[in-house]
C-alpha cells in the first residue's frame, strides 16, 4: 500500500509541474492522448507484471506488438481474411509464442532473459519477413472498423474517454482478482518468493511459469491489436520498438520486484501513467530536450530498482535486529 502511495504522489506532481510548465498539456486532445497512451502500456505493463511477479522477464512485448500489429492488417487487406478468423489467428500466435516461452524455460531451464531476448530478434524478424518489410494499414471497409474502435465516450465539452480505457479497467479487473482473489494468484505469488519452497509445498511451479507467459504474450497481443487501430498503420522496422521497457517501468514503478513475490494491478496502471507523463512533460517542456526519452526511462528503471533493494536491504535488517 505504501508503494501505491508513493507512486501516486509521484504521479500527482508530475502532473502539477507539467500543467505549470508544458504548453497544452491540459488541453483536451492532449489529456485524451494521454489516457489513451496510459490504457495502452498499462495493458502492456499488467501482462509483465504477471511474468515479474513470478522472478521472470520478458523482452519480446514490442516484438510481439509489431508481430500482431503488422499482421492483421496484412491479413485483413492483403489476404483478405475475415475480421473473426483473422482475429483468431492473432489471439492463437500470441498465446502460443507465451507457451513456447514457458516450455523453453520450464522444460529445458533456460533464462527467461535469453529467451524472450531471441523472441525479440526472432518475431520482428519474421514481421519483416512475410510484410516484406512494408508499412501495413487499414483501407477500404476497415478503416471504419478502426474507427468505432478509436471512438471516444463524451464526458463534456470536447473532452472524451477512449475506449481503449474501458478495456484497460476490464483487463485490470480481471488480472486483479486473479492475482488476489484466487488460489493461483497466491501460486504466483509465492512462487516468486521462493520457487523451491512452492515446489515443495504442491504447487505445480511449471504450470504457473507457462501460464505467466502465456497472459504476458495475450496481453501484448492484446495491445498490438490495439496499437495499430489506434495509429492505422504499422512499419515492421520500428512499430513496438523500446514498448518492452516502457512495460517494465510501469511494472517496476508500480511495486513489482524484479526479485519476484510483489506486484499490484493498481500500482502497474499508476505506473505506466507516470511514465507517459514523464514522456509528455519531456515534449512539451521546450527546455527538456527531446532527445533524452530514453535516458530517463533507464534511469526511472535503475531509480526504481535501487529502491527496492535498498527497502529489501532495511527490512533484512530490521528482521535480523528482532530475532537477535
Amino acid at each position: 500500500m505504501k508503494k501505491i502511495l508513493g507512486i501516486l504522489l509521484t504521479l500527482v506532481v508530475l502532473f502539477g509541474l507539467t500543467a505549470a510548465l508544458g504548453d497544452g498539456f491540459l488541453g483536451a486532445y492532449n489529456q485524451e492522448k494521454l489516457l489513451e497512451r496510459t490504457a495502452l502500456f498499462g495493458i502492456l505493463g499488467i501482462g509483465v507484471a504477471f511474468v515479474i511477479i513470478t522472478g521472470g522477464i520478458d523482452l519480446s512485448i514490442g516484438s510481439v506488438v509489431c508481430l500482431v500489429g503488422c499482421g492483421l492488417p496484412w491479413l485483413l487487406v492483403k489476404q483478405e481474411w475475415s475480421p473473426a478468423f483473422a482475429l483468431a489467428v492473432v489471439v492463437l500466435v500470441s498465446a502460443s509464442i507465451g507457451l513456447i516461452h514457458g516450455l523453453l524455460i520450464t522444460k529445458l531451464k533456460l533464462q527467461p532473459f535469453v529467451v524472450t531476448l531471441c523472441g525479440l530478434l526472432v518475431y520482428r524478424g519474421i514481421t519483416r519477413g512475410f510484410t516484406e518489410d512494408q508499412s501495413q494499414g487499414f483501407e477500404g471497409g476497415f478503416g471504419s472498423l478502426r474507427q468505432v474502435v478509436t471512438e471516444k465516450i463524451p464526458v463534456m465539452g470536447g473532452f472524451g474517454i477512449p475506449w481503449t480505457w474501458v478495456i484497460l479497467v476490464l483487463v485490470a479487473v480481471v488480472a486483479g482478482i486473479f492475482l488476489n482473489k484466487t488460489i493461483y494468484g497466491r501460486y504466483l505469488r509465492a512462487l516468486g518468493s521462493n520457487e523451491e519452497a512452492a515446489r515443495f509445498s504442491g504447487i505445480n511451479t511449471d504450470r504457473m511459469v507457462i501460464l505467466s507467459y502465456v497472459v504476458c504474450s495475450l496481453l501484448a497481443g492484446l495491445g498490438g491489436v490495439l496499437f495499430v487501430m489506434d495509429v492505422g498503420s504499422a512499419q515492421p522496422s520500428d512499430f513496438g520498438n523500446f514498448y518492452e521497457l516502457y512495460a517494465i517501468a510501469a511494472a517496476v514503478l508500480g511495486g513489482c520486484s524484479l526479485r519476484g513475490g510483489q506486484g499490484t494491478v493498481v500500482g502497474v496502471v499508476i505506473g505506466a501513467a507516470v511514465m507517459q507523463v514523464l514522456k509528455n512533460m519531456i515534449n512539451l517542456v521546450t527546455w527538456i530536450p527531446t532527445h533524452i526519452e530514453f535516458a530517463v526511462v533507464g534511469a526511472v528503471i535503475l531509480v526504481a530498482v535501487v529502491a527496492d533493494e535498498l527497502v529489501k536491504r532495511t527490512v533484512a535488517t530490521r528482521r535480523a535486529r528482532k530475532s537477535s
